[in-house]
């Protein structure tokens, strides 16, 4: 049996010398087993990269998650693996500039490196993207940085910068988002986004968003919170010295590790 995950609304605006861009998406998570989980995304984009305004259907993207190892490195850190791949299928509606014009496949790689007393968690990964379908030739290599950390009463930051190479045509399209986030109660949370370009192969200049996440705590999770909800169904790893009225317990659980990406 399955068991729902969480649910969000996303708007983000993103804005360059040649175009504007609206993307509007709803984004999911099923954790399909303790080790398994499954995310989806929905997109529909407003632009004007053709000269006149344009809106449609861009994508879906379909992403199974594998989590095959979780441990303690020490008292303070653990780790957990995760291996995977994004299966990207376009609407076909390149000719109004919205998508690339090729569907995707996208393995990745990574860890979750979680500090466990202040609720830090670290999480690197390498991701390949290639073009299996459509007139637009995709070979890309990234590498991306996802840093999360609560603070104060219900608040978090996220950090999500990536690092991409294309092979195609040569570029380094560097991006980096800026999240703070609200939970608004044990199921709902709201955030703003803030994105930025970087170099001269910048696929934006700068932009914003906003987010709503609705969350439903998965069996088995202690004292679930939106935060948690950024990541996958907790597999405990208990720790003796364990405080619980420290942060991270707060936000995170029991010496639980969280993924998100």
């Amino acid at each position: 049996m399955s068991s729902f995950g969480k649910c969000g609304l996303r708007w983000q605006y993103t804005s360059s010398d040649v175009r504007d861009r609206h993307d509007v998406f709803i984004d999911g998570a099923y954790m399909l087993l303790p080790v398994l989980k499954l995310k989806f995304e929905l997109h529909y984009n407003f632009t004007d990269v053709t000269g006149s305004d344009e809106n449609d259907f861009e994508k879906v993207v379909i992403k199974p998650i594998y989590f095959p190892y979780q441990s303690k490195l020490n008292e303070d850190w653990g780790i957990k693996a995760a291996v995977g791949f994004d299966a990207i299928i376009e609407f076909g509606n390149e000719d109004k500039g919205i998508c690339v014009g090729a569907d995707q496949i996208a393995p990745f790689g990574g860890f979750a490196f979680a500090h466990l007393p202040s609720g830090l968690v670290l999480i690197p990964l390498l991701q390949h993207f290639v073009s299996f379908n459509g007139d637009t030739d995709v070979s890309q290599t990234a590498a991306r940085l996802i840093a999360l950390k609560p603070f104060g009463k219900g608040y978090w930051g996220k950090l999500d910068a990536k690092v991409p190479y294309d092979w195609e045509n040569e570029l380094w399209p560097i991006t980096a988002e800026i999240q703070l986030g609200y939970n608004l109660g044990p199921s709902w949370a709201i955030y703003a986004d803030g994105l930025v370009g970087i170099g001269h192969d910048r696929p934006y200049d700068a932009g914003a968003g906003l987010g709503l996440r609705f969350k439903v705590p998965d069996r088995g999770s202690i004292n679930p919170t939106a935060l948690a909800g950024l990541g996958l169904r907790r597999r405990q790893c208990r720790v003796p010295v364990w405080n619980p009225t420290n942060a991270a317990a707060t936000r995170f659980g029991t010496a639980s590790i969280t993924w998100s990406g």
